[in-house]
């Protein structure tokens, strides 16, 4: 994306609708609806209280936890979960696992966000005088229809949204003028509906009503969008997020109270089972029910659009921060950001239709749903604390305030969807799944590095010289190149000189030892070159944005290409029948990927987290390819992993 479009302006405000807002713009389609249906008996009281519980959670979530205070865990330009980890996890090793708790939550919600708006519009159809004999909720028609619309969203992810993705923010403009102006509409002929804004009556269905506490269930879809607004605060900017918000916010309120204003002019004793007052006050429904219909279905694809990019994301950020098993990520345009990552996709894909087939209706689905999004943001909001008391240094007084009220607002949310939880045991598995891999990922990663040795580098070059120089071993490659974990430039790991020196040596001219740091900043891409012995020895350093995927093999060819043009190096071959020709040299890289040995005697939790770490690994991409090194000239060499050795072995010899 462009930097020009997070600059305050027009047609950044009208992109942010398009790309910010989807999620949480389109829940007026289902969140009054479910009140309704959860709420019992329909009465001024119900109707009131929950537009004033709607009212304040989007006061207190939306507008003050997200736009006001989160929006300032500002990553260079960059927001989100991971982004916010970045910030503070200097402040508390421990904060990792909230920050993988929040990521595998805010992964689960993809599975379900897309069939419950696309339902949600869809279902609409119903409202059409002449359609609505076959469109029933929950018909097969309808159920076609939902999942050919998503098939085909996921079918279009390879190509990237370059070319439809202009069009997003007017799409969305048009939707919430449209859902303004339809609530206005009722507004004015039951303008006491304003009234709702008081807090007294959302406190009165709280504690009055017979299911009071548990229609926070209900209340909580409101806002569920307002953590991926976060998640997509680089693609647009913070001013123009906030200033957006202030119309999103009271179209949405419009929206809300309209609903609310119908449904209280509607007689006493109406049954307002399968009744959504979404499409109910559209009027004239056999005129403006269909393009009613059609613009809520386009709104919620976009809606989609961007919950699916956010997930693309948010794992490519796993990915860097060691979180996530390394897998192929493609860019599909040139638009900064904008990745594309099958496996990722097409297990989505499938989620989601296997969401549509299970609960059939979007009324079944909300009955599921909020529930991940309330651990998310519960998440966030531990996060969000470190940063605000370490990173912006608020007064200690002032933080613990607002955690306290952040987490009573959310942990009563959390209390109230928990009940859900029966409902959606086919999610579980999959956000147990998502937080296992992340948690295994990063705490074998922490055993691996304890068992990294670094030597001094200095020391070694004279071995690596004389071999270079010894002729009666024959050569391995020209330019030999590895990939170290040393931080300090000035040392080596102990495995990479076995690998060097082991068995048969592997003989080069030159040794390249290549190092990638990931910044906290996600777009970085530095580098500098450290000549350790000139023309033999020599160390790379990139740097790269969390953001950025360390493509080594496009990456050092652009240093290659940077050193010939200083002439800091020849790379033309040094065999004699191919130095007359100018023939290039030959590069060859040596990938170490490790194997848990058998030599091993550990305890329980360590066995348990390292072989369920081999297991994964397995069914990830190779080292090789995720470092962009999927040519012919690289060579994987196998070295075990040896934690505890097996020891104390009573062998006894027996003489013949």
């Amino acid at each position: 994306m462009q930097s020009h479009i997070k600059k305050l302006s027009l047609a950044g405000a009208l992109i942010t609708l398009g790309i910010i807002f989807g999620d949480i713009g389109t829940s007026p389609l289902y969140v009054f609806q479910t009140l309704l249906v959860e709420g019992g008996k329909v009465n001024e009281a119900l109707v009131l209280g929950s537009i004033s519980c709607i009212f304040w959670t989007l006061t207190l979530q939306t507008t003050f936890k997200y736009i006001f205070i989160t929006l300032q865990a500002d990553n260079h330009g960059e927001g989100g979960i991971f982004s916010l980890y970045a910030l503070v996890r200097r402040y508390g090793k421990w904060l990792a696992i909230p920050a993988i708790i929040g990521a595998g939550t805010l992964l689960a919600d993809g599975i379900i966000t897309p069939p419950i708006s696309v339902t949600s519009a869809i279902e609409g159809l119903s409202n059409v005088p002449a359609l609505a004999s076959s469109f029933v909720p929950g018909s097969n028609l309808i159920l076609g229809i939902v999942i050919g619309i998503m098939v085909l969203l996921f079918f279009f992810q390879q190509f990237g949204t370059k070319v439809v993705g202009s069009s997003f923010g007017p799409v969305m403009l048009l939707w919430f003028i449209m859902i303004g102006v339809l609530g206005t509409l009722q507004i004015v002929h039951y303008p006491t509906i304003v009234k709702a804004f008081n807090p007294y009556y959302g406190y009165k269905l709280l504690t009055e009503h017979p299911k009071g506490f548990w229609l926070l269930g209900a209340v909580f879809l409101c806002t569920t969008g307002a953590e991926a607004l976060y998640s997509d605060l680089g693609h647009c900017g913070r001013k123009n997020i906030q200033v957006s918000w202030i119309f999103v916010k009271i179209t949405l309120l419009l929206s809300y109270l309209g609903q609310g204003a119908w449904v209280l002019l509607q007689p006493k004793g109406t049954n307002f089972d399968g009744v959504n007052p979404f499409y109910a006050i559209v009027p004239d429904p056999h005129l403006f029910m269909i393009p009613a219909v059609a613009l809520a279905t386009l709104a919620t694809i976009i809606a989609s659009q961007a919950l699916i990019s956010g997930s693309f994301t948010l794992i490519s950020e796993a990915v860097s921060m060691n979180f996530w098993p390394r897998i192929t990520i493609k860019y599909p345009s040139n638009i900064r950001g904008q990745i594309y990552i099958p496996s990722i996709n097409w297990i989505l894909c499938v989620g989601c239709i296997l969401v549509s087939l299970y609960f059939k209706t979007s009324e079944h689905m909300t009955a599921a749903y909020g529930f991940s999004i309330t651990i998310a943001m519960l998440m966030t909001t531990i996060l969000m604390s470190y940063f605000m008391r370490y990173v912006k240094h608020w007064p200690f007084w002032l933080v613990i305030i607002i955690l306290c009220v952040f987490l009573t607002v959310e942990f009563s949310f959390f209390v109230a969807n928990a009940v859900k939880l029966l409902k959606r045991l086919f999610f579980v598995v999959f956000e147990i799944g998502l937080i296992f891999t992340m948690y295994i990922w990063f705490k074998a990663r922490k055993i691996n590095n304890r068992f990294l040795h670094f030597i001094d580098l200095k020391d070694q070059i004279p071995l690596l010289i004389a071999l270079s120089a010894d002729e009666s071993v024959s050569k391995y490659s020209t330019h030999l190149i590895y990939l170290t974990k040393a931080n300090n430039a000035k040392q080596i790991e102990e495995k990479v000189m076995y690998s060097i020196m082991s068995r048969k040596p592997k003989r080069a001219d030159t040794y390249w030892f290549i190092h990638i740091e990931t910044t906290n900043e996600p777009y970085t891409m530095e580098y500098n070159v450290d000549q350790i012995e000139p023309g033999k020895v020599i160390r790379v350093e990139f740097r790269l944005g969390f953001r950025i995927q360390p493509r080594v093999n496009v990456l050092y060819r652009k240093v290659i290409e940077d050193m010939v043009a200083r002439n800091e190096i020849d790379i033309t071959s040094h065999y004699n029948s191919l130095q007359k020709f100018r023939i290039a040299a030959d590069f060859r890289f040596v990938i170490m990927e490790k194997f848990l040995s058998y030599n091993n005697s550990f305890g329980a939790k360590e066995g348990f987290i390292l072989n369920s770490y081999f297991a994964i690994k397995r069914l990830a991409q190779t080292e090789a390819k995720a470092f962009g090194l999927d040519t012919s000239e690289t060579y994987v060499e196998k070295i075990p992993l040896v934690v505890k050795p097996v020891g104390n072995i009573v062998l006894k010899r027996v003489e013949d």
